[in-house]
């Protein structure tokens, strides 16, 4: 692992500070920033200056303190600036925007028609969501501070480029060069399995543990992973592709085309594939692949039992896959999220905790937690965004300014005193 430098460590603890702001139910002092994130008072306190200065925290009242001067609190500035988080999916781009406090301001989703999506398809789709939501917004081009977009399969991201997606078999598409011939704002790319995570770690499990995997679950499969409250992308950013591990050998064809894969079982392709080997001629497989879930879901949950054995084999799929990722990872929590996840539900995930159970070692269960991601909304455009807001968090010319300007103030004071 590289060693990081004076400029990553404040890049983190400037992370840590901010996500205090998020975590806490009202407005915090420099003191809880210190205490929540184990930094020194003064180093909590500098980079609360700093987030003050750059307008990212806004003063919000203040509070007695023993035997001292009362003590500012210190929120999020929701108005600071909009962001976009940009779920790019097999069949759909979804468009959110967002204000600085990452709440939902405006979201649409737009189709994406063919089975072979060409990249100038998906690049017009993601500028006209985003031109129609800054028109119904009134939102002024100049106040957005960014935009995340996620993208299936590997992602360069240092220089934007879709390196391969299963999907529609696209190699070594410069995506973020595509789109910044038409969109002027910063922009940073990603794929779903780290946006997922970045979601957890910023609004959902992740505020409590310092390490978890995110297992997504939609039409793609794999596993975020955050070590020690940092996400770990490995050397080309792949890390977590775990929907194409071998699962069961010479077993079904995954769309990656190999066979046996994860993906091919639990995800919305492999549930459908469950139902149909239990029962070829259900009426609930007469839609497309994410409805025919939901209506497992349902029928499930009524007490069908062809579609309560489907969720059943399901688990059993996922909680032996799942078992490897905590032998390999030993997380303090594992999050079961995306669509199968979501309208699965319960039954899923108790059913594959018995699975886990049995296969995973007695070590890796003794601190886990196994849960379903509580992030609200979707978790992906939502890690998008914070993509977005990491970016202008981590940009020199806005930061570096600010502590130049501080520190030139304070050398005015001095020679003046």
């Amino acid at each position: 692992m590289a060693k990081r430098t004076a400029q990553d460590i404040r890049r983190r603890n400037r992370f840590d500070a901010l996500r205090c702001a998020f975590a806490a139910p009202g407005p915090v002092s420099r003191q809880d920033i210190a205490e929540a994130t184990g930094l020194s008072f003064a180093t909590a306190a500098n980079l609360a200056t700093e987030l003050l200065e750059a307008g990212v925290l806004r003063e919000a009242g203040r509070e007695e303190s023993k035997g001292g001067r009362p003590r500012a609190r210190l929120a999020v500035n929701a108005e600071r600036g909009a962001l976009f988080g940009i779920d790019v999916a097999e069949t759909s781009v979804q468009v959110e925007l967002f204000d600085l406090a990452l709440s939902v301001l405006h979201s649409l989703r737009l189709p994406l028609r063919g089975p072979d999506v060409r990249p100038e398809e998906v690049v017009g789709t993601i500028v006209a969501g985003v031109g129609q939501l800054v028109e119904a917004s009134g939102t002024p081009p100049e106040s957005v501070l960014g935009a995340g977009v996620s993208v299936p399969g590997l992602v360069e991201r240092e220089g934007g480029v879709s390196v391969f997606s299963p999907y529609w078999s696209w190699r070594d598409v410069p995506l973020r060069a595509l789109l910044a011939e038409q969109l002027t704002m910063p922009l940073y790319l990603d794929n779903p399995l780290k946006a997922a995570t970045v979601a957890e770690m910023w609004f959902g499990a992740g505020r409590e543990v310092d390490d978890l995997v995110v297992v997504t679950l939609r039409a793609g499969v794999g596993a975020g992973i955050a070590v020690d409250g940092a996400l770990y992308r490995g050397a080309t950013n792949s890390a977590g592709e775990w929907g194409h591990t071998c699962l069961i050998r010479d077993g079904r064809e995954c769309r990656c085309g190999r066979r046996g894969c994860v993906e091919a079982y639990v995800s919305t392709r492999g549930v459908v594939r469950t139902l149909r080997e239990a029962a070829p001629d259900s009426p609930l497989l007469d839609a497309d692949e994410a409805t025919v879930v939901e209506a497992v879901a349902r029928a499930s949950a009524a007490g069908d039992p062809v579609a309560a054995e489907t969720v059943a084999r399901t688990a059993r799929h996922l909680g032996m896959a799942a078992a490897d990722l905590l032998n390999l990872f030993n997380p303090q929590a594992l999050v079961l999220g995306g669509w199968v996840a979501d309208r699965l539900g319960e039954p899923l995930l108790e059913q594959a905790r018995e699975v886990i159970a049995a296969h995973a070692l007695p070590a890796t269960l003794q601190a886990l937690t196994l849960r379903l991601s509580a992030v609200r909304g979707n978790p992906v455009a939502l890690g998008a965004a914070t993509f977005a807001l990491e970016g202008f968090l981590d940009d020199r010319e806005t930061f570096g300014t600010v502590a130049a300007g501080r520190r030139a103030a304070r050398a005015a004071r001095e020679r003046t005193s």
